[in-house]
């Protein structure tokens, strides 16, 4: 019989739910959230009971019932760095989420919400590759400053699953193959995998890598640390400079990628030069992974929302060709990485790892 999974992934602005029956999806929504709606909570844990009430009415409204749930697999969030693969959720990665100990981030209720439905129907709760997942190696964590390590904080759930396709595609194991992942979506994460683990990623979070459509990557300090104490802005204003309005929003008041495309198609000069500067940096960072990866790369996959723009796909093309095969899975495969992280526990493929929080 056909295990029925409830997948759920909180974004900024709204949440996407989907229902799959094994590997079969028979009900996906994204449910939009106005932001006046979502800015009324002081802090993200505040929106628990906002949006679980919009999921369950959403899924009454397709006669979608909860007790015909076998599991139920959320967005993992920020927790405490830990390896790839499924976690049971408990009471302990709960109670990190809702201290935010390592951030505020709407994935941080995909767990919580997870628990809760699952907990009343008295089955069992998941997270898949969390953003928090990290294989880095030593000596990609330090930098020139001994108070400030870098983290690894990156789009895991969607590079790991275009890595296992890729694999596939290619007719190998993924834990045989080196490949350079780019999520390219409103934050920009791009990872240097060898032989199953990435080994090293920029932390899209916190203002590394290349800028994106709302974030700035990185920056010079100087004149960054000059504005910090500047007077002229608060800590507030600063990370929103760095994460929110930075970026293709700072320089062209919008992330929207499509109108972004038809004003480079209406000949708009200044959206085409800020789009190939994003392209460009994207292109360089590609390029560090690869010098990490020794020039040892089966392929370089782009995927995200972004990776369905051909001038983009074609921009970077033609910088990074050189390094090997490139592949192009356009959009995100998140719901059905949720879904296919439950069922391999659901049916004794895969036993589900502890969270220690």
């Amino acid at each position: 019989m056909a295990k029925r999974i409830l997948a759920i992934n909180p974004g900024s602005t709204s949440t996407k739910i989907a229902v799959f029956d094994d590997d079969s999806s028979v009900f996906n929504t994204t449910i939009k959230h106005e932001a006046e709606e979502v800015q009324r909570f002081e802090r993200i844990f505040d929106q628990y009971a906002f949006r679980r009430e919009a999921i369950e009415k959403t899924l009454e409204s397709e006669d979608i019932s909860l007790d015909s749930l076998d599991g139920v697999v959320g967005r993992g969030g920020m927790l405490k760095p830990l390896e790839s693969g499924t976690y049971l959720v408990d009471d302990g990665m709960v109670d990190f989420v809702k201290r935010a100990a390592r951030g505020e981030h709407a994935s941080n209720l995909g767990c919580v919400i997870a628990k809760e439905i699952a907990d009343e129907q008295n089955i069992k709760s998941f997270i898949v590759d969390p953003v928090a997942v990290d294989e880095m190696e030593d000596i990609a964590r330090y930098t020139g400053m001994p108070e400030i390590k870098r983290q690894s904080l990156f789009h895991a759930l969607n590079q790991k699953a275009v890595s296992r396709k890729a694999a596939r595609e290619l007719g190998k194991d993924y834990q045989d193959l080196n490949l350079i992942v780019a999520h390219l979506g409103g934050g920009i994460s791009v990872g240097a995998h060898r032989k199953g683990r990435v080994i090293d990623v920029n932390n899209a979070l916190d203002g590394d890598g290349p800028m994106s459509p709302e974030r700035s990557g990185s920056v010079p300090l100087g004149p960054l640390y000059k504005m910090c104490f500047s007077g002229k802005y608060t800590l507030k204003e600063i990370k929103r400079k760095n994460y929110g309005e930075g970026g293709l929003v700072a320089y062209l008041g919008t992330n929207d990628g499509a109108e972004i495309a038809q004003r480079i198609k209406s000949g708009d000069k200044r959206a085409t030069f800020i789009f190939e500067v994003m392209c460009y940096q994207i292109a360089k960072e590609i390029g560090s992974a690869a010098a990490v990866l020794k020039g040892d790369v089966d392929a370089i996959i782009l995927t995200g929302g972004l990776a369905r723009d051909e001038y983009l796909v074609e921009f970077i093309k033609e910088r990074v060709g050189f390094i090997g095969k490139l592949l192009v899975y356009p959009g995100e495969d998140e719901m059905e990485a949720l879904a296919l992280g439950a069922l391999r526990v659901l049916k004794g493929e895969e036993q589900p790892k502890t969270y220690e929080g």
